[in-house]
Parts: C-alpha cells; structure tokens; sequence
C-alpha cells in the first residue's frame, strides 16, 4: 500500500487525548509564539488545542484531507521520499501526531524533524503504545501488537512499530537533548469497548493507548 492509501485509511484524525497529551507539553516547555510545524497534520485538528501558545501553524501531509480547514497553510508531501520543501532550522517547533506508525523509515523521519527545528526547539513524535497492557495481551494471544492488527485503519496502514525505548534511541541518535516520555492517561481495557477509569489510578505507561517522545535541538553555533 502507497502513502496515499495509507493516509486515507488513517482518516486525518485521532483522539482528543493524543491532542490533549500534545498541547499540555508544548504548554509546559515551549515559551509561546514561533512557527508550529505539524508533520502528517491530517485534518489539523492538532491546531485548535494550540492556538493560544503559537503564532503561525503549517501543516504537512501526504494528501489535503478535505476537512482540512481552507485558512490554515499546508504544504503537500510525501513523507516517505526527501526532504520537506522548507528551509533548515524553519520551525520553533516540529510535532508528528500519530505519523511515524505510518512511514517507511523512521529514522530518517526523525532526522528531518530535527532538520527543521530552530536550534533550541521542541520535538515531539507519538505514536501508539506498544507497552500498554492491551498492547501486550494482545501480541501474547495474537503474536501481534494491537494498533498492528490487519484490520481498517490499522494494518496496512500502520507499519512500523515502535516501542518507547525505540523513540529514546531514535531521539539520541539524531541529537535531540532532554528526551521525555508521556502518556495520554486513556486507554482501552482490554477485549471491551470500555476504557480504564482514570481517576482511579489506572495512569501510565500500562493503561495508556498512546505514547509521545519529547527532544530539544541543541542550541549550536552558525
């Protein structure tokens, strides 16, 4: 399956806390302002949980979704092939929302978000959580993780899994600095349709859907 095809199962969204997950670290670590750069921004709905902490947001993707709001600026490309069409050191900061599940090379990938973040930026990729305990009961009964399943929207459009240490060492090899995981806090209970009650502790890398890695750029000399 092409890029394109991919990008149509995976339908441009995914669930407010991913987003919520997202916008609480551009919050907490990015100073305001800039250029936000959203890499496989989908039908951009990344953008209303950041309007009030970013000044100009791009979006990035294989195809314009038709949801995709007419005012926002969005530069269509293939991710899996080259470089973006911007210049180096473009964005304040560069965030891939359940993207890098999709691509060929995730490495590369990662290095040409650093490419594109200012020195001193933000970095930020998330992905599904391949550590959740639905994930492990999953890949226990079905020798598979559960966001790689064949079934729509999953396989064949997610085809790269990546576990958290994966995201920490991807990170170090492109050197990003100050590396951070967090989780989304929501995630499914295991063979229901129901999710895990939170508010009652169930917190954390095993009842969370969903993982995002965090980096710095280094601040370096022209």
């Amino acid at each position: 399956m092409d890029a394109e095809n991919r990008a149509f199962q995976s339908q441009g969204g995914s669930s407010d806390s991913v987003y919520q997950m997202v916008a609480k670290t551009v919050k907490k670590l990015h100073s305001g302002g800039g250029i936000f750069l959203d890499i496989g921004c989908g039908i951009g709905r990344l953008n209303p949980f950041l309007q009030d902490k970013i000044s100009h947001y791009i979006g990035v993707d294989v195809i314009r979704y038709d949801d995709l709001p007419t005012d926002i600026e969005f530069i269509p490309f293939n991710l899996d092939i080259g470089k973006v069409p911007l210049e180096d050191k473009y964005a304040d900061v560069v965030c891939a929302v359940e993207t890098i599940e999709h691509l060929e090379n995730p490495r590369a990938f990662v290095r040409e978000m650093v490419r594109l973040a200012k020195p001193g930026g933000l970095v930020i990729v998330t992905t599904p959580n391949q550590l959740s305990l639905l994930s492990k009961l999953t890949l226990i009964l079905k020798n598979q993780f559960n966001a790689f399943q064949e079934a729509p929207g999953l396989y064949p459009a997610h085809i790269t899994a990546l576990l958290e240490i994966d995201l920490i060492r991807i990170f170090i090899e492109c050197g990003l600095t100050d590396i951070h995981i967090e989780y989304t806090n929501s995630g499914r209970i295991p063979f229901t349709p129901w999710h895990w009650p939170n508010n009652l502790g169930f917190r954390g890398r095993t009842f969370s859907d969903n993982i995002l890695c965090m980096g710095i750029k280094s601040l370096v000399k022209d």
